[in-house]
């Protein structure tokens, strides 16, 4: 493998790659057919035709048979490019440290950590009693568990008070329904009882033998049942301590930090509600803490009488913080701590005997507050630039002024600090390695700047690149965005990107409408009937982009993935004039049809989210946006679309029957390509190097557009 080093001058890339490869002619490769079966689907007195709906018909072997056909025909396009994957995934993989740990915390008497070994894929879970330097016990070998497995992921791994039983989740299938199991920590040995169809946590009760847990429904996976469970008995007699009739919201469980109270949440996109009770036994006298009423969110944490309670009551877009005392719960008791800011969003709270932290966002940007309970001390942690990403980490101890949190920025590798919040003096505990000899983050340079949305407002864009690399351009600019559910992408590091950068990319975060960068109202604005906001938000970055010389049109290129992949879809019906590439990476594109199907997975969850297409109104917007009833004929760009066959979260038949469509309606000679991972779901491939891969084969398409083969 030849390591493409970091150059003195990024123009030099330039100046052999702007040179025709000499690739093997694949025009003659000729891409799958799929059949057109036109099935007529009518609502609202409305007809859509969709000419390959037959390929919702999961384990067909006429489905299969397709798909396999799409992979091949991937193979064969990509072939020139197979050694180049593979010596960007080395190249990758250099870059991490194999024989890596995670920084030790202590818990109820143990210091837990996480580490990898060289050569293996799979996290070693382990503990060690009373200080770091006794004997090292290996909780979970992941590796050996993976063993004969295709697919393997742990989930909700927990461990009884009093330190003797794990209690652990696994999914073999990637659907992720997870079978929950026990394990003696004293003995080795596995419990007999199996919890199927769960989502792989289980919460324990103060007496060391009563679980709760989340189960799914079969069919939608929606997580509607709390069950209890007591260690050695029959899984079938499991007690149902409750159940969530609503289909558009889901229910969890989990523990109070102060460990007094087993709490059970209940949430729609909209609207929360929750059950509380004591965690000393197994109980199943839940009390509501404060009845959903549709709007309102909420969320509770306990501190010695008082539960303090983050919530937009009372028109509180972006957040407050309010208490209420242990006994009086409802909203009525509820007094205001912290009051509702117009330009700041409160996100997060962290509870401590003598400190409360508060995680906030101005302007885009991470804060980290620190406040004493009696009011001595009141400061904000300092960060100096507009592009890091900064949050609490593990802060399981109660009594304690020490604040562990991480930091990193596009330039700069994550690091986990220790900060003594009464003196302010931080210790950094790890900063991650970049392996490979020639990273120096001053070999890059990060920036953050505003482009002018088409309703006049301000779009962020985080932005880093190569300082070598011109910006006249001529530069490949690959640009990101998600923009659904108040998710925000923060610009954090990453590793992987250095292949992208070394190379002459220039990277760009779209900080778009539909998710909360700038606060609950920018999320607002991008959801339901102002979706397409989102849209013309990535839109009108990709101009600013051009105009400001950072590339253009015949070098951008868009990624997106899930709801993010919805975004590609849109793009390239709206403006695919442009980009040169989309990468679509587990694309969400038959809006539509999707959102009318409530047995399928996620549908009636998401209502307040995209809107119910049973309502006319909603309907039609979906419509006019949907990527796959849009695909008409047109110029596209060209798409490198992946998917899962066991993905749970967006079915893989929306982009098989996407990318057939588009390939029936593309007017221009671009490339549309299909990669579908028989063995993955939603997450892709398992596994820290099986993941590498796939980015790399998203890398070589891209590289590959731009002539760049090494």
């Amino acid at each position: 493998m030849k390591y493409y080093a970091l150059l003195a001058s990024v123009s030099l890339i330039f100046a052999s790659c702007n040179q025709k490869q000499n690739r093997p002619l694949t025009k003659n490769i000729k891409p799958p057919v799929a059949e057109k079966k036109p099935t007529n689907l009518e609502k609202h007195g409305d007809i859509r035709v969709d000419d390959y709906f037959w390929m919702n018909e999961r384990d067909s072997p006429e489905v299969i048979d397709y798909l396999e056909r799409e992979n091949d025909y991937y193979d064969k396009m990509t072939a020139h490019t197979k050694d180049f994957q593979k010596d960007l995934f080395e190249e990758m993989k250099g870059r991490i440290k194999e024989d890596d740990a995670s920084v030790p915390y202590k818990n109820n008497g143990y210091w837990y950590y996480t580490r990898f070994e060289t050569g293996k894929g799979y996290p070693i879970l382990c503990r060690k009693k009373d200080s770091l330097e006794n004997e090292e016990i290996i909780v979970f070998d992941n590796n050996v568990m993976a063993e004969g497995e295709s697919y393997f992921s742990q989930a909700g791994y927990s461990i009884s008070d009093d330190n003797k039983i794990a209690a652990f989740g696994v999914d073999t299938v990637s659907r992720r329904q997870y079978t929950i199991r026990f394990k003696d920590l004293e003995t080795g040995t596995l419990f007999s009882e199996k919890i199927e169809n769960t989502t792989g946590s289980a919460v324990w009760a103060n007496d060391n033998k009563t679980v709760y847990y989340s189960r799914k429904d079969p069919e939608t996976l929606r997580s509607n049942q709390i069950f209890k469970h007591i260690l050695g008995t029959d899984p079938s007699k499991d007690e149902l301590v409750f159940q969530e009739d609503d289909e558009t919201f889901y229910s969890y469980v989990y523990k109070s930090k102060s460990k007094k109270y087993i709490i059970i949440g209940s949430s729609s996109t909209l609207t929360s509600e929750y059950r509380f009770a004591s965690a000393e036994s197994g109980t199943s006298d839940f009390k509501v803490f404060q009845s959903r009423t549709r709007g309102l969110e909420y969320s509770i944490a306990h501190y010695e009488d008082f539960f303090y309670v983050m919530t937009n009551m009372d028109d509180a877009t972006n957040f407050k913080l309010m208490k209420t005392p242990i006994t009086a719960t409802e909203s009525g008791n509820w007094t205001e701590v912290i009051p509702h800011r117009k330009d700041i969003l409160l996100e997060d709270i962290d509870i401590f005997k003598d400190f409360l932290v508060v995680s906030e966002r101005a302007n885009g940007l991470n804060k980290i507050r620190i406040m004493r309970w009696d009011e001595m001390a009141d400061y904000y942690l300092p960060f100096d630039n507009e592009t890091y990403t900064a949050y609490p980490t593990t802060n399981i101890d109660f009594d304690t002024a020490t604040l562990r949190y991480a930091y990193n920025a596009l330039n700069t590798p994550s690091s986990v600090i220790e900060f003594d919040m009464n003196t302010q003096e931080k210790t950094v505990l790890k900063e991650q390695e970049v392996l490979g000899g020639n990273f120096d983050k001053d070999n890059y340079v990060m920036e953050r700047i505003w482009a002018t949305a088409s309703d006049g407002g301000k779009i962020p864009v985080s932005i880093i690149y190569h300082k070598d690399t011109k910006k006249d351009g001529s530069a490949p600019l690959l640009q990101y965005a998600y923009g659904s559910y108040g998710s925000t992408t923060d610009p954090s590091f990453s590793t992987t990107r250095l292949s992208l950068l070394d190379r002459g990319f220039i990277y760009a975060i779209a900080h778009v409408r539909g998710g909360e960068y700038l606060g609950r109202p920018w999320y607002e604005d991008g959801k339901l009937l102002k979706k397409k906001n989102t849209f013309t938000d990535f839109i009108d970055v990709s101009k600013h982009l051009i105009a400001r010389d950072y590339t253009s049109a015949d070098h951008l290129y868009a990624y997106g993935g899930s709801a993010g992949g919805l975004l590609m879809g849109a793009i390239v019906n709206m403006a695919p004039e442009l980009y040169n590439g989309v990468l679509a990476a587990v694309p969400f594109v038959d809006v539509v049809t999707t959102m009318l199907d409530d047995s399928i997975p996620l549908t009636t969850g998401e209502y307040d989210e995209w809107g119910n297409p049973n309502d006319k109104e909603f309907y039609d917007y979906m419509k006019s946006y949907s990527p796959y009833d849009n695909a008409f004929a047109k110029a596209y760009p060209n798409i490198f679309v992946t998917t899962g066959y066991h993905d749970s979260q967006v079915q893989y038949w929306e982009p098989a029957k996407w990318v057939a469509k588009l390939r029936d309606t593309n007017t221009a000679d671009t490339q549309i390509l299909f990669h579908v991972n028989m063995e993955a779901g939603h997450g892709g491939a398992s596994g820290r190097f099986e993941a590498l891969k796939e980015i790399a084969e998203d890398f070589a398409f891209l590289l590959d557009l731009e002539n760049i083969t090494e």
